[in-house]
């Protein structure tokens, strides 16, 4: 049975169930705490939680999951993958454990005739928590599951907790026998490679306390609402209805595999080593194709470092099987024609995917090269210490400037035998990455636990957002936070976080900033706003400083925004819609967006782009937004189901989360996208849109920069201005302005070629003087000397190499010259054969000069060059060399 069958029983036999099914989340997790959707459950998370009410009280999905802490073990084992699908079925406060069970065994056992994965019920072995009475007596009465196949393990095995207090409970898991070739009899307590794990049941209905690993915290009692989470791993059950040993062979990635395989001609299993390395590559490409599909781009931090580890991990491994070009293009199409059966949106933004993985492969095949002249070099000389580990900063120079992953460095050092100091790289990462982080959890959060913000909305409820229609309203204040801790009270100079019962204020989200402006209590105390932020669901957050007076919790209030600002930020978004539909238009559905700011009269847009747009198309896109304008559309909000909005062609944003209910913003007959943001009535409104250009941002995403209104209009009187002012210097009509240009550019090029020949026979009419000129020192000629200064470094090497060319060829010749170019001392340095046969050598000269101008140099034996920072110490340096020729001749 193929992996996308499964997928369909699944989900079909789920929802003829009562199951509400519910698409794949993105892998760009909805959850600070996670980079990356780890685990089936964590889309469920808030209704776990209860911050966030279900949408039916069941629910069943296949979720997309990728796991990195054990990368370097990929491709070692074939029990380790980085994605993964998980199968789950919920149950919120419905069905608990004798419902959960019998569906479980239902599906499993049933025939495939019937829509079932028809295994053997003999083969099926039960575990239950130590404690847990009740599952048992549930398999084994109304299941029929004989006693001596359920057994009972501890809590390390057969309890389920998130690691923080919360909600928890006892595990039921679901195990298959493999069958003796796989190892010793005695069930999933005794060998668990044997007996696979392939269907996990929680039941969730204790809360516990806090406390550390899986088995030291305490039970602190019942949930007053009892909840399923269960989760069947794909690829497992996968692995056993095709028949084959483990999940490498299974058909999504074997078909990977046998790719490589045909690039490289190393077929699997003709050993160890390739094996590792045809696994990594099928695990890595599949798992790339996933996150570049779900939009997470290459990159040196978060999300987009774990796709270039394991893109170039696995573009590496190709080359340690004996590939020598580009391969991704091949492997990524076998990848996306699979992985496309189960999910759709793959093969439709195929040439999105593979322009982002292309760009990826190109830019590291490149850095490969250079990386690993300075890896090898750096090897060299650490082995020449006679040292055994390579240093940190060897390793930053890697990561910083070649964009080698750390644990890339790791296994290149240790197959050249060497270990790699990672305390030293990490303590040069540290830094900058705590800041980068510090600075997003500040804005996001201020200082406070999200836990502070909880607490207000359990005690007071959701905030209640009335910005779409008024921009002032009267409210309460149910939370107040100082230096990120909650209080009763602030006074005047406190910065505070605030929290009303019903607000017009924004928070920032969808790419708009958040509102600005003021709230006044009736007892005179004024607060100014200075951002809006939502840190968890339905909590806005005001944050500003108390200007004026006391401000209490309980305190009646009138919130105003900043009405100027807002309807600036809302032109802009109108704006960002349009921009976004024209490059589709232009480009096609690739250009999809993958991020965008909106402030006061200018935005930024991010769009899938495998290369630079050109000018052309963008000059169409702008005229095309501003013909919209003119066209006077009306722009409406209107909120209806997620599947109505699919339906109507409503576009949404890469990793936006949406729920059931999804606001929906058309403009007129040109755009329409599910968008929580403010926006114009008309497209009139806007007044013009000027786009200032694009650029690229990272592999397979560009970007453009844009004004709005007003700011478009000073912009452009600013460069009729500057166009004014040319007319006036070359005295033509602004038509005329580009040829006219570039005629006097032209005509200056030519005259700084003449001044430069000129130039360069001026100083190459001193070769002969300088070559009649040479020293005899110990049967050297040497000629040193100062030439003129404001010598170009080309200028002084051409005389230099023509005074050297003057000397008889059978006799020792040194020439060294220095000028001062742009107040620094320069020197070049040249030797012929005979010299260099006395041991003469261009580099060694150069760095004995350049290290009395204070400054450095290098090159080859025979013509070397250096510079330095004191122009006064030319003397000395031409005694240096001189006293070194003396030496070595």
């Amino acid at each position: 049975m193929e992996s996308a069958e499964i997928r369909r029983r699944w989900l079909r036999f789920f929802e003829e169930r009562g199951h509400k099914v519910v698409p794949s989340a993105s892998l760009i997790a909805d959850d600070p705490t996670l980079l990356l959707v780890n685990a089936g459950m964590v889309p469920f998370k808030p209704y776990f939680l209860g911050e966030v009410t279900p949408p039916a009280p069941r629910a069943t999905s296949v979720q997309k999951c990728v796991r990195t802490p054990d990368i370097e073990e990929v491709g070692k084992t074939t029990r380790h993958g980085t994605f993964f699908q998980m199968c789950g079925n919920f149950s919120f406060g419905d069905y608990f454990k004798e419902g959960a069970i019998k569906l479980s065994w239902e599906l499993l056992t049933g025939s495939v005739e019937d829509g079932g994965y028809g295994l053997d019920p003999e083969k099926l072995w039960i575990t239950v928590y130590q404690d847990d009475d009740e599952a048992e007596q549930i398999w084994l009465n109304t299941v029929g599951v004989p006693a001596e196949r359920i057994q009972r393990l501890g809590k390390k095995d057969n309890f389920w907790s998130m690691g923080v207090p919360g909600p928890c409970g006892p595990c039921s898991e679901i195990n298959y026998d493999r069958g003796p070739e796989f190892g010793v009899e005695g069930g999933p307590a005794v060998n668990d490679e044997r007996y696979v794990e392939i269907w996990n049941l929680v039941f969730m209905q204790f809360e516990r306390g806090e406390g550390t690993g899986k088995e030291d915290f305490e039970i602190l009692g019942d949930l007053p609402s009892k909840n399923i989470d269960t989760g069947l791993g794909l690829e497992r059950l996968a692995m056993i209805l095709q028949g084959v040993r483990n999940m490498y062979e299974t058909d999504t990635l074997r078909v990977v595999i046998d790719k490589a395989t045909e690039l490289t001609g190393v077929a699997y299993g003709s050993g160890k080593d390739s094996d590792v390395s045809l696994r990594v590559i099928a695990d890595h490409m599949r798992t790339s194709a996933m996150l570049i599909g779900d939009g997470v781009t290459p990159g040196n931090e978060g999300r987009g470092y774990v796709l270039r580890r394991i893109m170039r991990r696995a573009i590496r491994n190709m080359r340690i099987l004996g590939a020598s070009g580009p391969v991704v293009r091949e492997l990524l199409d076998v990848v996306l024609d699979t992985m496309g059966q189960q999910y759709p949106e793959l093969l439709t933004d195929r040439k999105r995917i593979e322009g982002v993985a292309l760009a990826e492969e190109a830019k590291f095949l490149k850095a490969l090269k250079g990386g690993t002249n300075v890896l090898d070099t750096a090897v060299t000389e650490t082995r020449s210490a006679g040292g055994t580990v390579l240093s940190g900063d060897k390793a930053f120079l890697l990561h910083d400037t070649w964009g080698f992953p750390i644990d890339l460095t790791l296994e290149m050092a240790a197959e050249q035998g060497l270990s790699v100091d990672e305390d030293g790289f990490r303590r040069l990462m540290k830094e900058q990455r705590e800041r980068a982080k510090a600075d997003a959890r500040a804005k996001k959060t201020g200082h406070a636990d999200l836990h502070a913000y909880r607490e207000i909305a359990d005690s007071s409820g959701e905030t209640d957002f009335i910005g779409y229609g008024h921009l002032e309203g009267e409210s309460h204040i149910v939370g107040l936070l100082v230096d990120g801790v909650s209080s009763p009270a602030a006074t005047e100079g406190d910065e505070v976080e605030v929290v009303l019962d019903r607000t017009p204020f924004y928070a920032e989200g969808g790419g708009q900033i958040g509102d600005t402006g003021r709230i006044r209590l009736d007892s005179g105390a004024v607060i100014e706003v200075r951002d809006c932020q939502k840190p968890v669901p339905g909590v806005y957050v005001h944050k500003g400083v108390v200007q004026v007076g006391e401000v209490t919790v309980g305190a009646a209030a009138q919130a105003t925004v900043d009405v100027r600002r807002r309807k600036a930020i809302a032109r802009a978004h109108s704006a960002t819609h349009l921009t976004h539909q024209a490059l589709r238009d232009a480009l096609g559905p690739t250009a999809a967006q993958a991020g965008s700011e909106n402030q006061p009269g200018r935005f930024r847009f991010d769009f899938g782009s495998p290369s630079a747009v050109p000018t052309a198309v963008m000059t169409d896109v702008e005229q095309k937004i501003n013909e919209v304008l003119a066209r006077e559309l009306d722009v409406q909000a209107e909120v209806m189901g997620i599947d109505e909005a699919r339906k109507q062609g409503a576009i949404a944003e890469f990793g936006e989360k949406y729920g059931e209910q999804v606001r929906v913003i058309t403009i007129g007959d040109f755009s329409k996208e599910l968008c929580g943001g403010t926006h114009v009535h008309n497209t009139a409104q806007l007044g013009l849109v000027k786009l200032l250009g694009e650029s690229s941002i990272g592999s397979g995403v560009r970007r453009i920069e844009a004004l709005v209104g007003v700011d478009a209009y000073n912009f452009l009187a600013r460069e009729h201005t500057v166009v004014a002012q040319l007319q006036e210097l070359v005295k033509g009509r602004p038509e005329e302005l580009p040829e006219k240009i570039s005629g006097m550019l032209s005509k200056l090029k030519d005259a700084e070629k003449e001044i430069e020949k000129f130039r360069a026979e001026k100083v190459l009419q001193a070769a002969a003087g300088l070559a009649q000129g040479a020293q005899d020192v110990k049967g050297v000629a040497l000629v040193t000397g100062r030439v003129a200064d404001g010598t170009g470094a080309d200028d002084l090497r051409k005389l230099v190499l023509d005074v050297r060319g003057r000397i008889p060829g059978d006799r020792p010749a040194v020439v060294a010259l220095f000028t001062v170019a742009s107040d620094r001392p320069l020197t070049v340095i040249a030797t012929n054969e005979a010299a260099r046969e006395r041991g003469l050598k261009a580099g060694d000269l150069v760095r004995t000069a350049a290290k009395t101008l204070g400054g450095g140099g290098g090159g080859k034996p025979d013509v070397a060059q250096g510079g330095g920072q004191r122009p006064e110490a030319i003397g000395e340096a031409v005694a240096a060399v001189e006293r070194l020729v003396a030496e070595t001749a």
